[in-house]
């Protein structure tokens, strides 16, 4: 037997086995990491958005990045919003699409501005026409939001690129942003929930963003079932060549009771005599007239 299981063809499979298994157990627990990484994610997007609001210099200061433990935190800011150094947020998700995202300066009473995202408008009829944008109110405002992180190219795997129409950006790189501003900028910004007063007109609110871990615990059972059977089809092979080794390469015996074949060997390895045969036969009466 173990000259069969350790033949070349045999050792090939055992080497095949040896490398496949111990690679779908590592993907499984590559796919249950990235599952826990975004269960908690979303555990947090949860307890953050239920929190209640608190002042933005409490989370956020200028030149200083948002700690990623606060993303999706409520904030609260008071001020006047400064439309002159309003900009526009290409290729952003609305209910009518792809549109902009209105990013307007709240100037704050101590004088630093937090960028406020004041919601989703259609995209122009073409790329350099001036969209519709609703005013914001004037005078002091008190708004709500949730905090976000500055965005760069990396974060959000959009290439920036040259040739937009003015004021039009393509990501939310708020340090970018502050270096052309004439007053300090908080860190992050805010995604805009609630303004008193409401004001006029005004963009289509952004929607909270939608909670999902995605698939990747049923990634990670599926690489170990991929296991159980590389395992199960290896064992079952095994046995497979043994049988067929101890039955000399022919099959399966033949079940007890049944008889051997016409040209089976004796118990000599010589085939079964004529007169073996006939021994075999009923005897036959003769016929008498």
């Amino acid at each position: 037997m173990l000259r069969v299981l350790l033949s070349p063809r045999m050792l090939a499979f055992h080497a095949l086995v040896a490398l496949v298994v111990p690679s779908f157990i590592w993907l499984g627990f590559w796919q249950l990491d990235r599952w826990e990484d975004k269960a908690a994610a979303v555990a947090l997007q949860e307890a953050n958005m239920a929190a209640d609001p608190v002042p933005a210099e409490r989370l956020t200061s200028p030149g200083e990045d948002v700690a990623p433990g606060d993303r999706w935190r409520r904030v609260t800011a008071s001020g006047h919003y400064d439309p002159e150094h309003e900009l526009l947020v290409r290729n952003r998700d609305g209910s009518g699409g792809v549109g902009l995202h209105v990013l307007t300066p709240l100037v704050t009473d101590d004088g630093t501005a937090l960028l406020v995202n004041r919601g989703w408008i259609e995209q122009p009829p073409t790329a350099t026409s001036r969209p519709d944008v609703p005013s914001p109110p004037d005078g002091r405002v008190t708004v709500t939001g949730r905090l976000r992180l500055s965005e760069t190219e990396e974060s959000t795997g959009i290439r920036v690129r040259g040739g937009l129409p003015e004021d039009q950006i393509m990501v939310v790189d708020v340090d970018r942003i502050a270096a052309d501003l004439p007053y300090p900028v908080y860190g992050g910004y805010a995604e805009l929930t609630e303004q008193r007063p409401e004001g006029g007109d005004r963009p289509e609110p952004v929607p909270p963003p939608e909670l999902d871990t995605g698939m990747n615990l049923s990634y990670a059972v599926q690489w170990w079932v991929f296991t159980a059977i590389a395992v199960g089809g290896w064992i079952f092979l095994l046995r497979r060549e043994v049988i067929d080794s101890r039955n000399g390469g022919g099959g399966a015996p033949p079940a007890a009771g049944e008889p051997p074949p016409e040209d089976a060997p004796g118990p000599c390895g010589d085939a079964p005599s004529e007169a073996a045969r006939s021994a075999g036969e009923p005897r036959r009466r003769d016929a008498r007239i």
